[in-house]
């Protein structure tokens, strides 16, 4: 199974944008811990299976196949404060995110914090505009 945290294992047009998202944030103080970028299917799955069928928590409705982690193209992040993880989305904290969130958008990722259901604030991706279907296909982000 992978699930990396390499920025390597995104695609091009993803990695740069990332890049520069993460530079925006150490540059307005904020530092980013790398939690995921491509994901196996087999990881995808494990991951889906977290709160259903496994121990722990829902924290993805993507199966296998149907996540754009499993297509190079998307990375989870947490901000860092004192190098501790702020997982905490509210309050003092959800400022925080949202700053994330906001440079994200900024530097040309889709931020699943806009999301109307199942937000998710360490969410980003970089689509080129095509669906998961497109993806499924072979189509290739430009």
């Amino acid at each position: 199974m992978i699930n990396s945290r390499s920025l390597d294992e995104l695609i091009p047009q993803a990695k740069t944008r990332v890049e520069a998202f993460i530079a925006e944030c150490h540059a307005n103080g904020i530092d980013l811990l790398i939690t995921s970028t491509y994901r196996d299917n087999d990881s995808q799955a494990a991951l889906y299976a977290q709160g259903r069928t496994a121990p722990g928590n829902i924290v993805t409705n993507a199966k296998a196949g149907e996540s754009y982690h499993n297509y190079r193209c998307a990375v989870d992040v947490v901000p860092l404060v004192n190098g501790k993880a702020v997982w905490n989305t509210s309050g003092e904290d959800g400022k925080l995110w949202e700053k994330v969130g906001e440079i994200g958008e900024k530097n040309g990722l889709e931020w699943a914090g806009r999301w109307k259901s199942f937000k998710e604030m360490a969410h980003f991706q970089y689509t080129g505009g095509l669906n998961l279907a497109q993806l499924k296909e072979g189509t290739v982000i430009v």
